[in-house]
């Protein structure tokens, strides 16, 4: 590839002081409250614990390991303890993050969770009303917790029911692979950014200079799939973000350049096997 598309303008920022947050075992879950507007970028890092975190308003894209998750408010996303993760602002937002304590005994809200515990990856999960209500309750004030030091009778029956909340959540079949090559990288990163715009893979293979067949074997052998099947999951993010706008699934259709609401419908039926009024309700 000899041109890659030129990258959004960003404002970085470091992340917050963890030590601030810091859970143990006698408070195991600490609350972390944060706005940044739009198009800022917080630095890669990460933590000797567990991390959720959701948009209490706009929307954020956080980047784990190699898959990359858009979240509304209506979802959060999982990132399991030392897992390098960076977050970016698509939207304006408010960001609630819980921080979870994480030991041998500990994965995510499980107590002696068994070694194939989905706690241990990267997920996205359902945001129950009761579990956002649940979190913007808990104090989010920093500081570092004192040895044996426990939540009071209050925070510690709001934990109690956010943990059980977390234990109950459905996981949503939606993120997006990421590639390790640098030249696709970018290629990526502008479909995640503007997916109308990058509708075929010719239209990619003009833009960056390269041969279709070039960008079709750099999807196969690094993604493991086509270009279209992997804008498919693209254009699902991106659906659910507008759907959580409360934008109408025939605007959402039209926007992500469908003929026809029918035509959007059979896609998301292909790709997560229910309809866009369940998927996204």
């Amino acid at each position: 590839m000899t041109r890659s598309p030129a990258p959004r303008r960003r404002t970085s920022v470091p992340p917050v002081d963890p030590k601030r947050y810091a859970p143990t075992a006698d408070y195991p879950v600490r609350a972390k409250m944060r706005r940044l507007a739009a198009d800022t970028h917080i630095d890669p890092h990460h933590h000797p614990w567990g991390q959720l975190a959701f948009s209490v308003t706009g929307v954020i894209r956080m980047t784990a390991t190699r898959s990359t998750y858009i979240v509304p408010p209506s979802r959060a996303v999982w990132i399991p303890q030392n897992v390098e993760h960076m977050v970016n602002v698509v939207e304006d937002a408010e960001i609630r993050t819980l921080y979870l304590y994480q030991d041998d005994r500990h994965v995510g809200p499980e107590l002696s969770p068994p070694a194939d515990s989905p706690w241990r990856h990267c997920r996205v999960i359902e945001v129950s009303s009761l579990l956002r209500e649940l979190v913007m309750h808990l104090g989010t004030e920093p500081g570092a917790i004192v040895p044996g030091q426990r939540p009071g009778p209050r925070e510690q029956h709001l934990i109690a029911l956010v943990l059980d909340e977390l234990r109950r959540a459905q996981q949503v079949p939606i993120g997006v692979d990421l590639p390790q090559d640098k030249r696709l990288r970018v290629l990526c990163e502008s479909v995640l950014d503007d997916p109308t715009r990058w509708s075929t893979l010719e239209t990619c293979a003009a833009e960056t200079g390269a041969s279709a067949r070039t960008v079709a074997r750099l999807f196969r052998s690094e993604l493991g799939t086509t270009f279209l099947q992997w804008r498919q999951q693209v254009l699902l993010a991106k659906a659910l973000t507008m759907a959580a706008r409360k934008v109408p699934m025939s605007v959402i259709a039209t926007e992500l350049g469908y003929a026809s609401p029918s035509a959007f419908t059979a896609m998301v039926r292909r790709s997560v096997g229910a309809p866009p009024s369940v998927f996204f309700s």
